[in-house]
């Protein structure tokens, strides 16, 4: 989910050390209150989704593990809470829960409520209901009827039937007293519930994904015609917030190094941190070796051409290669980028200290909400899906202290920030890009001749998606170098050659993702291409799953 991103984002160091000085805290809210949404997640990995959304809206959202302390929701002090799903189930011993006074605080301060999946099976469950397995249970599209004197339904002339999306293995049995139903499945199954009176509401299925229909149109109607959410919240007022948060956190006389690759985070933290810091900040490229076809020349040309930062390039491709010598796990490809990374910035913030007189002490990373989630638990309840592309093993201790300022945000939110930076669209229309680079694309051992052979059959991907219009409709493309050798043809000779594998997806954030769908042609033309300009490649293939199942990259 980066776009060869601040070339490595320490997300697991960031998470259990106190050295993330510049993520979001609730101390310093770029909203007023009328425009503040809680987040509390039970353990859902669409929890910082629900956020996303709730920010399309013009709102500001911030996510909360659901065990936070009444006080800290209180410095919060949220127009809107929303329950997020989760993987337990609400009858089991150790399944997440509020603390009680959190449970006052929201029935005495009348805060409007909405339960999503465990969410409603959580409320339903603690004021009386009865929660139980499901006997029909429902994962996907799932048609629901509307009943007729819903409130959080009212925004619809009349009542309909639509598609949802669901993903549960309990349901909600019987409401609370008080509670009256708001939709069922055409299984009969209670979808949604509502006490306007308490204003609860709660939802079986999940308005924040895209696959729901009118999903957003019931967010919308839930924050601002129910919670009277004023949509306040945009980028001007963040990119001012964290320009003001860098300058208080680094001192005038200390300076900032800044790992940038020519994407779009690390182009747009960059930007930011050069807005409060000046000539403070100091960029440097690391190639790694394993970037795409000629790309430090093309992004170092950008980076004269298109944005005024002084950036210094380092060649390390070699240590890197030698690092991974004979290396096939991609856990434990990512860790030795990462921990490689910190030793190549060591070794060059040892001579930036010779040359300043100082030693810089901090470190912009272009870590991403993505990144956290997907590498991390955001909560005690939440599960690891994997480490990210960009997660890398760090040293016990680090010397540097960290800045994240896109640690809030996701990609188009990014692209938005940078466009109010002023940032090129050269940088911001960008596809992602992981930050170890062809390491996670090579499937197996790595070698000089591999990396070589992917460079140029991905270069011919990339460069017909340009040529063909297609490249601004792709979220993200790639190609794949698999471990698979196979039979061939080619000029009258058996050959026994390696296999390349295309991805293409089309996105909205990169929390979910389904194939683009290709003209055959267009395939045909790119495989023909590879297979004749690539001599060690005899065979192309395409990738058609989606996300989930598969994520988007393959390591």
């Amino acid at each position: 989910m980066t776009y060869v991103k601040a070339v490595f984002s320490i997300v697991f160091f960031c998470l259990t050390h106190t050295v993330s000085v510049a993520s979001s805290t609730i101390e310093t809210i770029p909203a007023p209150q009328e425009s503040r949404v809680l987040i509390l997640d039970f353990g859902s990995q669409y929890s910082h989704l629900i956020a996303r959304r709730v920010r399309e809206l013009g709102m500001y959202s911030f996510v909360m593990p659901a065990d936070a302390s009444v006080e800290r929701i209180k410095n919060f002090n949220p127009r809107a809470v929303l329950f997020s799903g989760g993987p337990f189930s609400v009858y089991d011993e150790d399944s997440p829960a509020l603390e009680k006074k959190v449970h006052h605080y929201l029935v005495d301060k009348n805060i409007p409520i909405l339960g999503i999946c465990y969410g409603m099976q959580y409320i339903a469950h603690n004021l009386g209901g009865k929660v139980q397995k499901a006997v029909n249970r429902e994962y996907g599209r799932t048609a629901i009827n509307i009943a007729k004197d819903s409130k959080l339904f009212s925004f619809m002339k009349k009542p309909e039937t639509f598609t949802v999306w669901m993903s549960h293995g309990d349901e909600v049995l019987s409401l609370p007293s008080g509670f009256r139903v708001a939709a069922t499945s055409n299984n009969n199954v209670l979808v949604a519930a509502e006490c306007p009176e308490k204003n609860i509401y709660m939802v079986q299925f999940h308005p924040e994904v895209t696959h729901t229909q009118k999903g957003i149109e019931i967010l919308s109607h839930f924050l601002i015609d129910i919670a009277n959410v004023t949509p306040s919240w945009n980028m001007e007022d963040y990119a001012k917030l964290q320009i003001k948060k860098i300058q208080e956190m680094v001192p005038p006389n200390e300076h900032v190094i800044c790992a940038i690759s020519g994407g779009v985070d690390s182009c747009v933290a960059a930007t930011l941190v050069h807005r409060a810091l000046a000539d403070r900040l100091h960029c440097v490229f690391v190639d790694n070796g394993m970037l795409r076809y000629k790309e430090r020349e093309r992004v170092m040309t950008m980076f004269t051409e298109k944005l005024s930062l002084p950036v210094v390039a380092i060649d390390a491709s070699e240590i890197f290669l030698n690092a991974l010598t004979n290396v096939t796990d991609p856990e434990k490809k990512r860790k030795i980028i990462g921990k490689t990374f910190i030793d190549v910035f060591e070794d060059y913030a040892s001579k930036l200290t010779e040359q300043l007189g100082t030693k810089p002490r901090y470190l912009v990373q272009g870590t991403l909400y993505p990144d956290v989630i997907e590498s991390s638990k955001t909560s005690g309840f939440s599960t690891v899906i994997k480490s990210h592309h960009n997660v890398g093993g760090l040293p016990e201790e680090l010397d540097f202290t960290l800045i994240e300022p896109l640690r809030d945000l996701y990609k188009d939110e990014v692209r938005q920030l940078g466009k109010e930076l002023g940032v090129s669209t050269v940088f911001l229309s960008r596809h992602p890009f992981p930050g170890p680079g062809l390491a996670i694309r090579i499937i197996g051992k790595l070698s000089q001749e591999k990396i070589e052979a992917l460079q140029h059959a991905d270069e011919i991907f990339i460069q017909a998606l340009k040529k063909e219009n297609l490249y601004d409709k792709i979220w993200q493309a790639g190609a794949m170098y698999l471990p698979v050798s196979t039979v061939g043809i080619q000029g009258d000779s058996r050959t026994y050659n390696h296999v390349i594998a295309l991805r293409a997806v089309i996105s909205h954030d990169g929390m979910t993702a389904d194939w683009y769908r290709f003209d055959p042609d267009f395939l045909a033309y790119v495989s023909n291409n590879i297979i004749n300009n690539v001599p060690s490649i005899n065979r192309v293939v395409y990738d058609i799953s989606s996300k989930p199942p598969a994520t988007i990259e393959w390591e």
